[in-house]
């Protein structure tokens, strides 16, 4: 059997985009995520999560409290359970991000070699919402409090 150009110019076309798609593969949590908060304004908590290198990502967090005071911290993750260096949070001096499945992660949060905070991350199915509990614990390693949020993903 015999292809025509058409064909096989459509044919290139397809592979072509198939290997760029494989080879540059879309983490769905890219994007701005804002916190649904019941606060009053001018509170907000918005997440950007950015890709960084061939497999990681930069994680901002900028918060805007009642007051009006912004701040605004950030790390990186390739997403292997290893310590990264925090800046711009005085209480966090390293965050670990590791997959639990393609739609779960898990952080772990210290302050100077003591973890401080575990959350876990849940993505939804259709990619639109972050769940997050945030669970604090002591120097001994107890859980002193949790709490829940939501992210809904920002338009562009």
């Amino acid at each position: 059997m015999r292809l025509s150009w058409k064909q096989l110019l459509f044919a290139s076309l397809l592979l072509t985009g198939a290997r760029t798609a494989y080879a540059q593969p879309s983490n769905p949590r890219f994007g701005r995520w804002l916190l649904k908060s019941d606060a009053p304004a001018p509170t907000s908590n918005i997440m950007t999560y950015a890709p960084l290198g061939p497999t990681g990502m930069q994680v901002t967090i900028q918060a805007v409290n009642a007051r009006g005071d912004t701040t605004r911290w950030s790390y990186a993750t390739d997403f292997d359970g290893r310590d990264m260096p925090v800046t711009g949070n005085a209480s966090q001096t390293h965050a670990a991000v590791r997959p639990i499945s393609s739609l779960v992660n898990e952080i772990v949060n210290k302050n100077n070699g003591r973890v401080t905070q575990r959350l876990t991350n849940v993505l939804s199915p259709d990619f639109q919402t972050i769940a997050v509990i945030y669970m604090r614990e002591d120097a001994d390693g107890k859980t002193t409090g949790v709490t829940f949020a939501t992210y809904t993903r920002m338009p562009l």
